[in-house]
């Protein structure tokens, strides 16, 4: 289940790629089955999109104890500066 969570985009890519595979090299498929996958594929594409935007925000948020230091640093540079 962490891979799942880790890793949606890829496992999503695989289902597609495979439906597609699957959809040329058995054309007995009936169409409405075909395009019932095709729609679940495009509903787990918006879940798949959203975890990773989820991932995305968590990291942006994450503040790093080196950045903290450096904007620290910075503002202290920016008391000593002289006055002009």
């Amino acid at each position: 289940m962490h891979f799942v969570k880790t890793h949606p985009a890829r496992l999503y890519a695989i289902a597609v790629a495979a439906l597609a595979l699957v959809a040329h090299y058995v054309p007995e498929l009936p169409s409405a089955l075909v395009l019932a996958l095709v729609a679940a594929i495009l509903g787990t594409g918006e879940a798949v999109q959203r975890a990773e935007d989820a991932k995305t925000a968590t990291a942006s948020e994450v503040e790093h104890p080196d950045d903290q230091d450096d904007a620290i640093d910075e503002r202290q540079d920016d008391d000593q500066a002289p006055a002009e």
